[in-house]
Order: structure tokens, then sequence, then C-alpha cells
């Protein structure tokens, strides 16, 4: 399931609005016959990718999928249950139910109905950080928010007067860009975008195709922005719609309040604004996860965080849960999510 977790992670930011699903087919005598993932813009999904891999070798084997296989037939492909089905595996063992009404345990159901053993809840927590973004959208209307911040030893966000580039060294700075491929969507205010004119794009090579849409947020929309939300930008890199928002490479969305990320055509977005941007998204309880990076360095003086909304210390605690920490370079990261 691990392996089968790692796959999914390929596609992560790319596949909305369907899940990042991960598949790995075992056979009877225990070898690896077929892996698949879900594809950019959603089909083929994994269990159909790991199965046409797999071929004959499937029979009698057992199928490792992240999420309950799909019950409903697609114009755009067949339904994962009766593929497995089909194939003749004997077991399927699944990390996490689907929320989708369309399935929603109906594929298991159909599964069990066909004689295959199903087992249920193996990496479940990992295979719900996996697919946040589909869950998040499911479950909250609105894309899984990740709060990227680069921060000093005493807290501080940037200079006194704004500056920030750059708290942190080159190997975290490679590190959030990786981040950044893995969200379709990158938000920052208004100032920051007028100011900087940040690139906000990918620069790993091989990865430069996943740079995420641009999405500016200001009480005052921009005169010529789009009035008009481009379509899913699971396909982003093959035109101008999916690499700036439909009006010409490089151009931006802009909303007027954080609520308004609820209307963005993604499941996965990440803030980089600085500190007003990010004390207001805390204020509003829209931060699902928050990346710190931690620079040994002192800045006294600098911009900190801003009024987020805390009305009294204890509510502070017990709050954010710590999942990832590693060492970058000089740099620490630290990943929390929103308990």
């Amino acid at each position: 399931m691990r392996a089968a977790l790692a796959l999914a992670e390929r596609t992560r930011g790319r596949t909305a609005p369907n899940p990042n699903v991960g598949c790995v087919i075992v056979a009877a005598d225990g070898r690896v016959v077929g892996r698949g993932w879900t594809q950019a813009g959603g089909r083929p999904h994994a269990e159909a990718m790991a199965l046409a891999q797999a071929g004959t070798a499937a029979r009698g084997g057992t199928a490792y999928v992240t999420l309950e296989p799909c019950a409903h037939v697609s114009p755009r492909g067949p339904a994962c249950a009766d593929l497995l089905v089909a194939s003749g595996v004997a077991r399927v063992v699944v990390a996490l139910c689907d929320p989708d009404p369309r399935t929603d345990g109906q594929g298991i159901a159909r599964l069990r109905a066909a004689g295959v053993e199903v087992v249920t809840e193996i990496e479940t927590a990992a295979a719900r950080r996996s697919m946040a973004g589909f869950l998040t959208r499911r479950r909250l209307g609105r894309p899984h928010v990740t709060l990227k911040l680069a921060l000093s030893l005493d807290g501080a966000v940037s200079m006194a007067d704004g500056r920030s580039q750059w708290i942190t060294g080159a190997p975290a700075r490679a590190h959030a860009h990786l981040e950044r491929a893995r969200h379709e969507a990158i938000l920052v205010g208004r100032g920051t975008w007028e100011a900087d004119r940040p690139r906000l794009d990918v620069r790993l090579a091989g990865l430069e195709e996943r740079s995420p849409l641009k999405v500016i947020l200001s009480s005052h929309p921009h005169p010529s922005a789009p009035s008009a939300l481009p379509p899913s930008p699971a396909g982003r890199g093959k035109g101008p719609a999916a690499e700036g928002g439909g009006k010409g490479e490089g151009d931006p969305l802009w909303i007027q309040r954080p609520a308004d990320i609820a209307t963005l055509p993604v499941d996965h977005l990440l803030v980089e604004g600085g500190a007003a941007i990010a004390a207001a998204f805390l204020r509003e309880d829209l931060v699902d996860r928050l990346l710190l990076y931690r620079a040994p360095i002192l800045i006294g003086g600098g911009r900190t965080l801003g009024d987020i909304g805390l009305a009294d210390l204890p509510d502070a605690h017990a709050r954010w849960a710590l999942t990832d920490e590693r060492q970058l370079g000089s740099d620490r990261v630290e990943g929390y999510e929103a308990r």
C-alpha cells in the first residue's frame, strides 16, 4: 500500500476534479505485475493502468488501491470495480472509502458480491494526506490550502520594509519549488504582485510544465482581470489558459476575499503571501496545512504575523499536528496539519 501511495504522488495536483490514486497489482506468487496512478486530467484511473500492465497475471492476485474503486461508468472510462472483477483478482486492499456518492461503499459492495475478498482501512491516514485536495473539496467545497512561510529564528517573515529575498537558502527554496509543482494554484497579495512581480513558477529541471496557476488576492479587483475562471488546470502546460488563467501565458486570476478560493477550479492551493495574507487566511480558518521554513538568522524589528483571530491562549494549543520535519542545508522545514 505504501508503494501505491508513492505512485499516487506522481500526479498530485494534476488530476482534479478526480482524486490522485495509486494502485499496485501483486500476482498470486508474490510478484508485482502492475503499477498504476491516476493520469493528468483524471483518466485513465490507477486501477485501469495497473490492470492493463498486469494482464492475465492479475488473476488470483491482490490489488492494493489507495481509494475505493469507483462504481460508476463514465463516458471517459469503465467503473474500476467492474474492471477488477473482470480481471479475476482474488483480493482487493483499500486504504480509504470514496466519499463520492456515486461510489461511497458501492465499489466495495460490488467486489464482495462477485466473491472478491476486500480488506479496508490500510494506511488510511496516509491516504487522507495524499488525497487531501479531493477530500477537502468534497467536504468543505474549497481547495485544500497550504500556507507556506519562511521565518527567521525570531519569527519575522521579512525585514521591516518588506524585503524577504532571501530568508532561506538554496536547498529550502528548491524544496519550495517542489511544493509549487504539487499544487494547481499559488496565491499572493496584490501588494506583493505589484511590488515584486514574482514569477510564481516552478524552476526545477523537468518540472517546469507543472507551474501553478497564479492567483492574486486584492480587495479591489484589477480592472483588466478576467471576468470568468478558466477550466480545471489539470492539463496545465498545454496552452495559455492552462498556464495563466485564460488571458495569456502568465496572467493571474484575481479574487477579492480569502473565501473566494472556493470558486477556483483547483483542489490544491499554495498561499505564499506575506504577513497580512497569512494572517487573513488563518483568521478565517482557511489553512489546512502549514509549511514553515526556518532559517538560522535573526532579523530584529522585522514583520511578523498580525491578528489571526485568537481570542484566548488555550485555544492555540492542540490546533496543529507536526507531520514532517527535515533539514535542508542550514535551514529546517516543518509541516503541520490542522486538527
